[in-house]
């Protein structure tokens, strides 16, 4: 059995094995936090693992239930976040890379 503990020795999050509904409904809540701060899904899983000490499956799974739960808001979601300004200056830049090499 793994638990995350703290140096005083009490739990950080809950354990998956001892209370995987409160370690999912955890997930969950910070999958939405990622959300709010307009993180792709890979983003999510890197920071849920480094900052969090979850694992990025379970972070992954949690994204899936979500977005069959939720198909029209990640639909919408997504559609917002890939017309980020980056985004646009990124692919602009692309292109004019590839102009200048091709020609």
């Amino acid at each position: 059995m793994h638990h995350n503990l703290s140096r005083r020795g009490h739990p950080i999050v809950p354990c998956l094995c001892c209370h995987p509904q409160s370690y999912i409904r955890l997930v969950q809540h910070l999958i939405e936090r990622c959300l709010m701060l307009h993180m792709s899904r890979d983003q999510c899983i890197k920071a849920l693992e480094e900052r969090a000490g979850i694992r990025p499956l379970v972070t992954l799974t949690v994204w899936r239930e979500l977005l069959k739960e939720n198909r029209d808001f990640f639909w919408a979601y997504f559609q917002a976040i890939s017309h980020r300004p980056f985004a646009g200056r990124h692919f602009r830049n692309l292109r004019q890379t590839t102009k200048r090499r091709h020609g």
